[in-house]
């Protein structure tokens, strides 16, 4: 059934927009400070420059057969879409599902970590004390306002708070190239492979959560079957250099064989990176990188707050959820209903946590934002694999681009997702015995996933009957020479 103009999304968004919301929800700004800092410490220690460009290898190869089904597909669901097209209905019910537990539960530690980073740098560079559950709400107001003012508004502002926080980093890079210079033993061997490269490449591929976000927004796109495309191979390509180069500053300026064993110092604190900022940068402008971060943090849940309600609208609109889900205000697409349901969870798990007087880092941000990393990791491993075999299916002769390098850069996911699985609670940055178990709400989803297909199948024949019809919610186009 087509989308009356209540459910019906629309924007403008070309390249640029695109990349933003995608590089604003992978944050550059928090993926040095913390997944950085962590990565050293833990992972590959001064190796971690060439980590971050081995997960940008295995995005990259993943990103072919990505974009060449972006071309043929174009839904809101994302990457639900591509596993109903590639591996059939009931395996699309279980992605959609592990989508949403994923998504919905970053979006909730997202909301921890806005409000406790804030409360803290408002603190220490304005004396202003005040609970970090009251800096959520406010965050998650601003949040709200803006998802109503429509994908465009969201676009423009992520893209002002994103040249904002590259543009610190890359003063700090210079800072240090010209103070330092930058060391070449980061990609030695008996660098990069002293530390843990397992751990190393795990949290290098975390800094790339998000980028998948890239093919949610296809609806809202101007020329999708073109902008989706290019808009993923620039997402992923920033990413992993700009990533790579700022490490690379980093453990250069600590020493490259010293640089792990640094960061370990300063995990518990989580101010490596401040630390050489202080120092390259001065005082004035580490405390502007502080706040930087809290422009960072907000800027990262309202992508992920974004990615999240079109999984729920994409939903609402197939009649998996409620339709209600699907209803957007007429006059700017935006989807409301279900930016408002996917808003009021995320809150309301946020505040127990405050009511019950739990530490917002050790227990909600660590319990829901590795929860979510690790959803969305899978979730990409399963599209990896939907989209090779769809073209297998389809007997695409096109082996190179559509089952070579694809497959490879499924199998590099499918790595990823193990390493996820095995270091859960590093990922989460918690040894509780509870957060160890969390898990498993992964096959408890797949479950009630595989129940509810096998009751769409019974109860709802045209419901099911449609979920691998009309995926396509932009008409073919004729191919344009250039």
């Amino acid at each position: 059934m087509a989308p009356t103009p209540e459910t019906r999304l629309h924007g403008n968004l070309g390249v640029p927009g695109v990349v933003f919301l995608v590089l604003a929800a992978v944050a550059p700004l928090t993926g040095v400070i913390v997944i950085g800092g962590i990565g050293i410490a833990v992972g590959a220690g001064g190796g971690t420059p060439v980590m971050f460009l081995l997960a940008t290898a295995v995005f990259l190869l993943f990103a072919v057969g990505y974009a060449q089904m972006a071309r043929k597909l174009v839904n809101a669901g994302g990457f639900y879409a591509y596993v109903v097209r590639g591996l059939g209905r009931t395996a699309g019910i279980v992605a959609a599902f592990v989508a949403m537990v994923g998504y919905n539960c970053f979006v909730a530690g997202a909301v921890g970590t806005s409000g406790f980073f804030t409360s803290m740098v408002i603190a220490d560079v304005f004396g202003l004390n005040l609970p970090w559950w009251l800096w959520s709400l406010i965050s998650v107001v601003g949040v709200w306002l803006l998802t109503r003012g429509g994908i465009d508004v969201s676009a423009k502002v992520l893209g002002v708070a994103l040249v904002l926080e590259v543009v610190i980093l890359v003063v700090l890079d210079v800072a240090i190239l010209v103070t330092t210079g930058y060391s070449f033993e980061p990609f030695l061997p008996e660098v990069f492979l002293a530390g843990s490269t397992g751990l190393g490449l795990l949290f290098a591929a975390n800094a790339f959560v998000g980028f998948e976000a890239t093919g949610l927004f296809g609806e809202e796109a101007r020329d999708p079957k073109r902008t989706i495309p290019r808009a993923t191979y620039v997402a992923i390509t920033f990413i992993g250099i700009f990533a790579a180069v700022t490490t690379w500053a980093i453990v250069s300026a600590l020493g490259a064989r010293q640089a792990g064993g640094i960061a370990q110092d300063h995990l518990g604190a989580g101010d490596l990176v401040f630390t050489v900022s202080a120092e390259y940068l001065g005082s004035g402008l580490t405390e502007a990188m502080q706040l930087l971060l809290v422009v960072s943090l907000f800027a990262a849940l309202l992508a992920l707050h974004n990615s999240a309600t079109r999984y729920l609208y994409a939903l609402g609109r197939a009649g998996v959820l409620p339709r209600a889900l699907a209803r957007t205000r007429r006059r700017n697409g935006a989807p409301v209903v279900a930016s408002t349901a996917q808003l009021t969870f995320a809150t309301l798990v946020a505040m127990a946590y405050a009511v019950a007087g739990l530490d917002p880092v050790a227990n909600l941000v660590a319990a829901f934002t590795g929860i979510g990393t690790l959803g969305i990791v899978v979730l990409q491993a399963c599209a990896a694999t939907a989209i090779v075999v769809h073209f297998r299916r389809a007997g695409d002769p096109r082996l190179f681009v559509t089952f070579v390098l694809p497959s490879l850069g499924g199998l590099g996911l499918w790595t990823v997702t193990v390493l996820a699985l095995g270091n859960f609670p590093e990922l989460a940055g918690s040894e509780s015995p509870v957060i160890a178990l969390l898990p498993w709400a992964f096959p408890i989803a797949a479950a009630v996933a595989v129940a509810v297909a096998f009751w769409l199948r019974s109860a709802k024949p045209a419901v099911w009957d449609a979920l691998d019809q009309d995926l396509d919610r932009i008409a073919p186009q004729p191919a344009r020479t250039e």
